[in-house]
């Protein structure tokens, strides 16, 4: 290297020695009493004497083969600090896990093996080559091990206690990123770059402040955190990738070192082609499915971990607008639970059978099953998850019973899930086979069974909305209807007690009048019901009105009756808002169950005024009343009625009037001394808006 360059990497080491210097004696003052303090001097400690022999080594005072063991013991010693706050992250008493163990041996073997080799040259001078490759590759394994590490240390920490840990994860996780490129570049090349040695004091004095921080804030190392599936997937991962990389750099040397003329060529060629096929590997959901399932078999007690796999399925399961989609995601719940690339959802339709309700990732396979087939009611019956492989070759467990036809007829089914509600067989799933081979045995039995009843109730609840949606559409329509019918049968009784009086008044002018009158007012009061059911109800609009024409409209509908009311009109100014045939339909009816309560020699007094900023109309007669318990129980149930041929929704429309118009309808009665009703509505005094009493 030139002179300057080697002024400043002994510059560059010698502030790194500094600084690490400097941190231990900030931890000797602070942190001598506790383990991990101590583990931290001795990792401090080190990377100064790193520091110190690196920047002889760059004056050319000290031999490499110093540096190189100083260097060797500064990495073994952060290793061992990160190994023990992992061991601290157990459950006290606990061993430490499979992963962690064969790390911790790995790196002794490591360790050792590169201390040996750079203290007594193992290797024959004759080969100085091999054995500077094989130092390069051992380090670099060394800073692989030193990533998996502090990965797993960031991961197994709380959420809440990272701001403690994440200076000292984000400083070392730098240090050995840096030693992995220098080394990597020297395995591949055979020659370690000068300018990035050079630099790397300058790199290892920059984070000691991160290290510092992380010292200062004392985290609680001990936090009972363990070995998670997510962890030991992503250490696997990373190791592995590690692994191969390293495989793939000895291999690229070979072909550069006996390649000849087109060594450097072929060696680019093939590291871009390594480093791709790399890629490939890290996107394969096979090669990760089989993965998860290698590890959850040979590591852990149980297969799944219950906790993250039901918070993956919920998640599944409820993700966006509730009602949409819902029967895909319940099928991409239960498949990803086994690492199943696709299935199919199938539900009942009535007397129809069982039909397909949704697929995810299996558009091809359809069929129908009838309610009554011997497969439905074994799956109702067993309430069993069908392995179709298994029901080939072990007919013992399931005797005569055969899959249907169109589910035999692909290979691609692996497993028929019953959606189970209560007793009831709400449907079933296929599902397509594991990507990464999982075997049916009894924990992914009851897994399945568990997720698919939670399923199952959502589907049911599903259907139950839809159900609700229609039934409230035909209640809409059936309201309407029986509103219209009240108003016709209220028409016609009109109409009879017209008849009735016929015979024995058709010669009195009056009761001629009167009866011209009374057919003229059915008659449009039909034509208003019938330009009622021509228009969607929300079409009625409601518009500013008097209430005197709305008053005089009511009793002049009641101009049959023997008995007539006593009105008392309030000024023209005196407006409401609202709908007029709607609004003259309900104070009629009250109007008209008056007039039907009072004798004939009784009195109904009709009768509108201003009260409190409030439009008040009064309907009170001197019949025969209701008592309290009636009015609470029964006056206002729909469809409860009094009178042989009533209909018994003509009160509980008119409150349902009333209350659409912000108003409230009072009742006052006394059994045997007569009735009355107080219907208050707020004022309309915007004389602009257009509608009266035309």
């Amino acid at each position: 290297m030139p002179e300057t360059l080697f002024l400043l990497a002994a510059i560059g080491y010698s502030l790194a020695a500094l600084a690490y210097l400097g941190l231990s004696g900030l931890i000797v003052a602070s942190w001598r009493q506790r383990p991990q303090g101590r583990l931290l001097v001795l990792a401090t400690g080190f990377s100064a004497a790193w520091g110190t022999l690196s920047a002889l080594t760059a004056w050319g005072i000290m031999p490499p083969r110093l540096e190189l063991a100083s260097e060797v013991a500064r990495s073994g010693s952060w290793l061992a600090l990160l190994l023990y706050i992992l061991q601290l992250r157990l459950v006290p008493g606990a061993a430490l896990p499979t992963p962690l163990r064969f790390i911790r041996l790995l790196s002794v073997a490591l360790i050792g093996g590169l201390l040996l080799a750079s203290i007594v040259p193992l290797v024959a001078p004759a080969q100085p080559a091999l054995a500077g490759w094989a130092g390069n590759l051992g380090l670099v394994l060394l800073t692989v091990i030193g990533l998996v590490l502090v990965e797993q240390v960031y991961r197994s920490t709380r959420p809440e206690d990272r701001w403690a840990i994440k200076f000292l994860c984000l400083g070392l996780g730098g240090l050995f990123v840096y030693d992995f490129y220098l080394y990597a570049n020297a395995a591949l090349f055979n020659a370690m770059d000068a300018q990035v040695w050079a630099a790397r004091g300058y790199a290892a004095a920059l984070v000691t402040p991160l290290i510092a921080v992380s010292a200062a804030r004392n985290p609680e190392w001990a936090a009972p955190v363990g070995l998670s599936r997510s962890m030991a997937f992503h250490t696997a991962s990373l190791l592995g990738a590690g692994v191969y990389l390293l495989l793939m750099a000895g291999a690229g040397y070979y072909l550069r070192l006996f390649g000849g003329e087109w060594g450097d060529v072929v060696q680019t060629v093939f590291i871009f082609a390594a480093a791709m096929l790399l890629v490939l590997l890290m996107f394969s959901g096979t090669l990760r499915a089989r993965l998860r399932v290698f590890l959850s078999k040979h590591f852990f007690s149980y297969r799944y971990d219950y906790r993250e796999e039901w918070l993956k399925f919920t998640r599944t399961l409820t993700e966006g607008r509730p009602g949409e989609q819902l029967c895909e995601r319940a099928v991409e719940a239960l498949a990803r639970l086994l690492e199943s690339p696709g299935g199919a959802l199938w539900m009942r339709e009535g007397n129809a059978g069982y039909q397909r309700a949704s697929h995810w990732n299996w558009a091809d396979l359809t069929g129908v099953e009838p309610a009554d087939s011997p497969f439905i009611r074994w799956l109702a019956t067993k309430q069993w998850v069908v392995d179709l492989d298994e029901m080939k070759t072990r007919r013992d467990l399931y005797g005569d019973l055969d899959a249907p036809t169109w589910i035999q007829q692909t290979d691609e089914a692996w497993l028929v899930v019953p959606l189970m509600l209560h007793d009831e067989l709400l449907g079933f799933v296929v599902l397509k086979h594991s990507l990464g081979k999982v075997s049916f045995n009894w924990e992914v039995s009851d897994l399945l069974k568990v997720a698919a009843r939670q399923a199952a109730a959502h589907l049911a609840q599903m259907r139950a909305s839809n159900q609700l949606i229609v039934a409230r559409q035909f209640e809409s329509f059936n309201r309407t209807t029986t509103f219209v019918i009240h108003d016709l049968k209220n028409l016609i009784a009109q109409l009879s007690l017209l008849l009735a009086n016929a015979e024995k008044h058709k010669d009195n002018p009056e009761f001629q009048a009167d009866m011209l009158d009374t057919v003229e007012n059915a008659v449009a009061r039909m034509n208003k019901v019938l330009a009622q059911l021509r228009r969607s109800s929300d079409e009625a609009q409601a518009q500013s009105v008097a209430l005197a024409d709305i008053l005089a409209d009511a009793a002049a509908s009641k101009q049959a009756f023997k008995l007539r009311p006593a009105v008392d009109l309030p000024p023209a100014s005196l407006r409401v808002r609202a709908e007029r045939e709607r609004l003259t339909r309900a104070i009629g009816h009250l109007l008209q169950n008056a007039l039907e309560a009072t004798p004939p020699n009784g009195q109904v007094t009709l009768r509108g005024f201003e009260e409190s900023a409030q439009a008040i109309v009064e309907i009170a007669d001197t019949g025969s009343g209701m008592d309290e318990e009636f009015i609470r129980t029964r006056l206002f149930q729909p469809f409860d009625s009094t009178k042989g041929a009533g209909m018994g929704i003509g009160a509980y429309e008119c409150r349902e009037t009333i209350r659409a118009l912000d108003g409230q309808l009072e009742v006052d009665s006394t059994p045997g001394r007569g009735t009355r009703f107080r219907i208050s509505l707020p004022l309309d005094n915007n004389l602009a808006v257009g509608g009266d009493a035309a």
